[in-house]
C-alpha cells in the first residue's frame, strides 16, 4: 500500500518539478535534489497493517518529507498569513497587499479603503498575475469573498483571475456608485463650470455602458467583466458566459472606439457574432439537444484606449493594448483553471484595425497564445510572418476589402495580406453561402467588416467556433484550398 502511494507522491512531485521548469537550472536542480531525497525517505517495505502508534509516526514522517518552509500550493494546506500592523499596510503591494485586505474586518476594510486611494489605485493599477489572484481568491472563504466584493468592488471587479460572475457583481456596484458620486458633486454649487463638464461627459460614458449592458433580443446574458471609470474610460462586457463556454471570442476595435460613443455599437456586434455562432452550432449539429450544444461567449472589449488621427501613427497605445489584452487572456485562463474542472475554452480574438497591432504583439511578445486569429483591415505589427505568432498551428486568418486602404500601408511593418506573411485569406468582397444558398455582401471602405450581412461577418463567426473548413476564401470556395506558407487548420470541439 505504502509502495503505491510512493509512487504517487513521486509522480505528483515530479508534476510540480515540470510544470515549475520555468524557474531556471539552478532553481530546476534544488528540485531534483528533494526528489532525490524524497525517494530515499519513502522507498521502504510497508507492513500489511498499522497499529495506532505506526500510523502516528507515518504521518509524523510524512509531514517531515519536505521542508517546514517549502510553499508549494500541491502539498499541504496554505500556511496561515501572518497579519501586519496596520502602520505598515499601506506600504504593501501586489498579492501581498491583497492578501493582508482579506484579514480585516468590514470597518477596518473600509476604513482602510477611504484613507489610502493611493494605495488601493496602485493595486488596481499594478494588479497582481492573473493566476495568483486566482489561487487567492480559492483560498478565501464565501464571507471574505462578500465582504470584498462588497467593500472593495473596484479592486475585486478589475482583477484578473477573480471569477467572472463575481466580477460582474463588483463592477456594477461600482458603476452604480460612481453615477451617485458624480451626481452629488453636479448637484453641489461648489464645482466649477470645467469641473462639471468634465462630470458630465463621465456621467455619460458610464450611462452608455449601463445600457450596454441590457440584455439584447437574444436574450443572451451580459457580464461587466471590467470598468475603469478615469479618462476616456474602459469596459469590457461579456456576452455569454465566459466561465463556462467552449468558445470564447475576444472582439478588439481600432480607432475611434472610446468607450461613451462605442460600448453600446460593440457590446451589440459581440451580441450578434454570439446569436449567429450559436445558430451555426445548431445547424452544424442536426437532431442535438439544445442543452448539449457547445456554448459561446464573445467579449466587446475596449480594454485600451484607442487611437484617434492625431496618434494613430504612433504604436504606443497599442503596446497599452498588448499589455491589457495579456492580462485579460490570462485571466480567462486562470478563472477556468481554478473552475470545477478546470477546462479551457476555445480562444479565438476578432481584430479590426489598430486592434490587429494591439492583439499582434500581445501574440507576438507575450506568454500567452490563442487557438484563432482574424484581423481585417490591418495596419501590421512587428511580426513579419503568421508563425512569429502564438496562434495554434499558425491558424492566423486575414481580411481586407478591395475599398480599404489600410492593409496596403504596412504602417506598423508588416502587410499581413502578403502571401509571405503566411496567412489564410478569406473572402470579404461578397458571395453566396454554399451552406444557406443565402446572398452575402461585400465589405466597403475601411469600417464595414462587421456589418450584418457580409461575407466578413459570416467568415469570421465560423472562424471564433473553429470552422476554418467552412471559411470561404478570395473566390467563394474553400479559404483552405488555396496555398499557404505553412500550418494547419485546428478545429475547436465538436459533438
Amino acid at each position: 500500500m505504502l509502495v503505491k502511494e510512493t509512487t504517487d507522491l513521486l509522480l505528483d512531485v515530479t508534476a510540480f518539478h515540470s510544470a515549475s521548469s520555468t524557474l531556471g537550472s539552478v532553481a530546476g536542480a534544488f528540485v531534483v535534489a528533494e526528489i532525490s531525497q524524497l525517494s530515499a525517505q519513502l522507498t521502504v517495505v510497508a507492513p500489511a497493517a498499522f497499529n495506532a502508534e505506526q500510523t502516528a509516526w507515518r504521518q509524523a514522517l510524512d509531514a517531515a518529507a519536505l521542508p517546514a518552509e517549502d510553499p508549494s500550493p500541491l502539498i499541504g494546506p496554505k500556511p496561515a498569513t501572518v497579519r501586519v500592523s496596520a502602520a505598515k499596510l499601506p506600504s504593501l503591494r501586489g498579492v501581498e497587499l491583497l492578501d493582508q485586505l482579506s484579514l480585516l474586518d468590514k470597518s477596518q476594510l473600509s476604513t482602510f479603503l477611504t484613507k489610502h486611494p493611493a494605495t488601493v489605485d496602485s493595486l488596481i493599477a499594478n494588479p497582481p498575475a492573473a493566476a495568483a489572484v486566482a489561487s487567492e481568491w480559492a483560498d478565501w472563504s464565501t464571507a471574505t469573498r462578500l465582504l470584498m466584493v462588497k467593500q472593495a468592488p473596484a479592486v475585486i471587479g478589475s482583477l484578473d483571475g477573480v471569477p467572472y460572475a463575481a466580477r460582474d457583481k463588483a463592477n456594477r456596484s461600482f458603476l452604480a456608485t460612481s453615477q451617485l458620486g458624480i451626481r452629488s458633486k453636479l448637484a453641489s454649487d461648489s464645482v466649477g463650470r470645467a469641473a462639471k463638464d468634465e462630470l458630465s461627459k463621465r456621467l455619460h460614458m458610464l450611462q452608455q455602458v449601463r445600457a450596454a449592458l441590457r440584455t439584447g433580443p437574444s436574450g443572451n446574458p451580459r457580464t461587466l467583466v471590467s470598468l475603469d471609470a478615469t479618462g476616456e474610460g474602459r469596459a469590457v462586457i461579456a456576452i455569454g458566459d465566459p466561465a463556462t463556454a467552449d468558445y470564447v471570442d475576444y472582439l478588439i476595435p481600432g480607432m475611434f472606439s472610446d468607450v461613451d460613443t462605442q460600448i453600446r455599437v460593440l457590446a451589440g456586434g459581440a451580441d450578434e457574432i454570439s446569436t449567429e455562432q450559436q445558430a451555426w452550432l445548431k445547424k452544424l449539429n442536426p437532431g442535438v439537444a439544445a442543452s448539449q450544444l457547445p456554448t459561446v461567449s464573445t467579449l466587446a472589449w475596449i480594454g485600451y484606449q484607442t487611437p484617434n488621427i492625431v496618434n494613430v501613427v504612433s504604436m504606443s497605445l497599442a503596446k497599452e493594448g498588448q499589455a491589457s489584452l495579456t492580462k485579460s487572456i490570462e485571466g480567462l485562463r486562470a478563472a477556468r483553471a481554478a473552475s470545477v474542472g478546470g477546462t479551457q475554452p476555445y480562444v479565438a480574438i476578432l481584430a479590426h484595425s489598430y486592434g490587429t497591432t494591439a492583439a499582434m504583439l500581445s501574440l507576438q511578445n507575450d506568454q500567452v497564445s490563442v487557438d484563432a486569429l482574424a484581423i481585417v483591415g490591418s495596419p501590421g505589427s512587428p511580426a513579419r510572418t503568421a508563425g512569429q505568432l502564438n496562434v495554434t498551428n499558425g491558424n492566423v486568418w486575414v481580411g481586407a476589402g478591395q475599398t480599404d486602404p489600410v492593409p496596403q500601408t504596412g504602417l506598423f511593418g508588416s502587410q499581413p495580406t502578403s502571401a509571405a506573411y503566411g496567412a489564410h485569406r478569406f473572402g470579404v468582397d461578397g458571395a453566396s453561402d454554399p451552406l444557406t444558398g443565402r446572398s452575402m455582401g461585400a465589405v466597403v471602405g475601411h469600417d464595414g467588416y462587421f456589418v450584418t450581412g457580409t461575407e466578413s461577418l459570416r467568415n469570421m463567426v465560423l472562424i471564433g467556433i473553429g470552422r476554418g473548413d467552412l471559411v470561404l476564401g478570395l473566390d467563394g470556395s474553400s479559404a483552405l484550398s488555396l496555398p499557404r506558407a505553412h500550418g494547419t487548420m485546428a478545429n475547436g470541439p465538436r459533438l
